[in-house]
């Protein structure tokens, strides 16, 4: 729900912290590619995605990734119309990628851009794309990492030395095999309390301990996780995320 949460007076929705003030998450990877052209691609486009964007300066978009079909991590795909016009992307249409029960949901939702009899004016130039266990993007390539959000299988993903899982509950095993020798992974951790679709910081930390990587950074977290108070109790390389952290990553 984003912290300050709406209707809290909490000690963590009242912080003067900035690193309390959490937008929806999303993650933009950004790297230069042949030619010395910057290539862009996103992982989910939230109910913030248009202040994200306008805070990283975000000019063009070369595809989105979709981990899942929850209303926090695609109600921003209408802002994608003026980054998809023609004199910002001459490619073509942008290409979304996400497995179908996900796409489903984006073509029901945003129809008036997807439908072949919308009469909408403005439509997204974007496209649908299934996405598939390794997706190549120009010279990057994103590996699709299955986990379970609750009772359904969602999307994380590698990209490099670099994983990202959001809304997890649980990984299945054979995902562990895809998340070695990772020198960043960003995982879940919604608050200390059990959730039935979110992992608590104690899961993360167990996950985080056991993959391995040099940094663990946390991320998707509830109003009742205090940024200061709570990196005090985490260990060594893992540490909470916030609005705004970059991050090198090896591609």
């Amino acid at each position: 729900m984003g912290v300050p949460t709406l209707g809290c007076c909490c000690a963590v929705c009242t912080s003067p912290d900035p690193r309390d003030r959490r937008l929806r998450p999303s993650v933009l990877v950004r790297w230069v590619g042949e030619g010395g052209r910057e290539r862009v691609v996103v992982i989910d486009t939230g109910p913030d995605f248009r202040e994200q964007a306008l805070r990283t300066r975000l000019r063009h978009i070369d595809a989105v990734f979709y981990t899942h079909s929850h209303a926090d991590h695609i109600l921003g795909l209408d802002d994608l119309r003026p980054l998809s016009f023609a004199w910002i992307h001459p490619e073509g249409p942008i290409p979304l990628y996400a497995v179908p029960q996900t796409a489903e949901v984006l073509e029901r939702i945003f129809d008036y851009h997807f439908s072949s009899v919308s009469t909408y004016p403005t439509r997204a130039r974007v496209r649908i794309e299934r996405l598939k266990e390794t997706n190549p993007i120009h010279e990057a390539e994103f590996t699709r990492v299955p986990v379970k959000h609750g009772d359904m299988e969602i999307a994380g993903f590698r990209f490099g030395d670099t994983a990202y899982l959001t809304d997890v509950s649980e990984i299945p095993e054979s995902s562990f095999g895809l998340l070695k020798n990772l020198n960043t992974l960003v995982l879940p951790s919604l608050r200390h309390h059990p959730h039935p679709s979110h992992a608590t910081v104690k899961q993360a930390v167990e996950w985080a301990e056991r993959i391995g990587a040099r940094q663990t950074w946390l991320t998707h977290i509830a109003h009742e996780l205090g940024h200061e108070v709570t990196n005090r109790i985490l260990p060594p390389g893992v540490a909470l995320a916030y609005d705004g952290l970059q991050v090198p990553v090896t591609l």
